[in-house]
């Protein structure tokens, strides 16, 4: 299936019955073969996406609801366009499950199919509520950094870092990250973190490169790993991390992160305040 089949920037009525076909996977592949990933990826990851507005029927018809987080596995083939899955989760709202458990296992055997590989699915309950915490990206902030800019769409080329100096770990963040989505334009706002051991990066290079993607129209997913891609080709640290997050529409907000094989995920996970 093509994006012009995908219900992003079409009126669709919102479902009223439970349907898994509503879900419009699209492949990875697509994409990073434009930057140069092949089937053999340089990096591990996952796109954690947490869902703000899911509700369904208990057993005698009593409403619940609950957060959802659902971790879907960079090295799956496939990634889940976000309007199909706000629609699927809204047709789950008049839906009957014995339980929170059976909600969970259906959803993840959905979204597993749909995506071609195990999706993890959390659901926290609203006793839980009170623990999900917000939190600044951990590092050092570019954002005060004066620059002048000029482009606003991906520039790699104004990238530099040190060639003749020793090798630095740092983690740097930046919350002036923006996109657009390649079917209607609408703007994606996003804080991203770069961590990295290697060559120094310049600093308001890297934040002007940040800035670059200004009217770049692409899917998050996409748009983190040409990030890591740009700087693993020209600074080529020995180990980086990219991990962004970013704002919610429709209930929904998308993290990717994507790291060396050598490095973990992300340490924290929680939501930034524009979330």
């Amino acid at each position: 299936m093509t994006l012009e089949h995908a219900p992003l920037g079409h009126d669709i009525p919102y479902p009223s019955q439970y349907d898994a076909g509503l879900l419009f996977p699209i492949d990875r592949a697509t994409n990073r073969a434009t930057i140069g990933v092949g089937t053999t990826l340089p990096f591990h990851g996952a796109d954690v996406w947490n869902a703000y507005e899911l509700s369904w029927l208990n057993p005698r018809g009593k409403p619940q609801i609950a957060i959802g987080r659902f971790t879907v596995p960079a090295d799956t083939p496939r990634i889940i366009e976000s309007k199909s899955f706000k629609l699927y989760l809204n047709s789950l709202n008049q839906t009957r499950m014995a339980d929170p458990a059976a909600y969970a296992a259906c959803v993840e055997r959905d979204l597993s199919a749909a995506a071609g590989g195990p999706v993890r699915v959390e659901l926290i309950p609203p006793a839980g509520f009170r623990d999900e915490r917000l939190a600044d990206l951990t590092g050092e902030s570019l954002d005060d950094i004066d620059i002048d800019v000029g482009a606003y769409t991906p520039a790699p080329g104004l990238l530099r870092c040190a060639t003749d100096a020793d090798a630095v770990e740092e983690t740097l963040t930046s919350d002036l990250l923006k996109s657009n989505c390649p079917v209607t334009g609408q703007p994606d706002w996003g804080s991203v973190q770069i961590r990295y051991r290697g060559p120094r990066l310049d600093r308001a290079a890297l934040l002007a490169y940040i800035v670059s993607f200004r009217e770049h129209a692409e899917f998050h997913e996409h748009c983190v790993e040409r990030i890591y891609t740009d700087l693993m080709a020209t600074c080529r640290p020995s180990s980086l991390l990219v991990y962004a997050r970013y704002t919610r529409r429709g209930g929904l907000d998308i993290n990717p992160w994507r790291a060396t094989p050598d490095w973990p995920a992300p340490a924290v996970q929680a939501r930034t305040a524009r979330q």
